[in-house]
């Protein structure tokens, strides 16, 4: 019975493994670049990869006037799950693309106030826990 448990768990801890190590995040991201909508002029690239954690987060210092799109790619079909959300400095939503329960590839926010956002990537059923994303802007 011990050497039954053991072996589970070292099957399962491998599974996880090879998952994570499957993901080729920076590359996901590169590929995201030009799928910015056009007139967006790219700023950075975000790797998404779960790696135990609940969700992924960045900031970004967006300034009034501006209109920022963040987009997502993923190695599974569509955005896999992967649901991007955007937090102003006071951690209030202010755009989600996860909408009416369908998942969109992108979301873009008209910047009114200047300020540190925080972008925040969730998972809502992905099979691969494994994406990326690109931030671009226009004026």
């Amino acid at each position: 019975m011990k050497k039954l448990l053991i072996f589970i768990f070292s099957v399962s801890v491998f599974s996880a493994l090879d998952v994570i190590a499957q993901c080729n995040a920076e590359n996901l991201s590169t590929q995201c670049i030009p799928k910015l909508a056009s007139g967006f002029n790219f700023l950075k690239s975000y790797k998404i990869e779960k790696g135990g954690k609940e969700f992924v987060e960045y900031s970004y210092v967006f300034t009034k006037g501006t209109q920022y799109m963040i987009n997502i790619c993923s190695g599974g079909a569509d955005t896999d799950g992967i649901v991007v959300s955007l937090f102003d400095s006071n951690r209030n939503k202010v755009a989600s693309s996860k909408v009416n329960g369908q998942f969109i590839s992108a979301i873009a926010y008209p910047c009114n106030t200047t300020g540190i956002y925080y972008i925040q990537y969730t998972f809502d059923g992905s099979t691969s826990y494994c994406g990326g994303s690109a931030l671009g802007f226009k004026r």
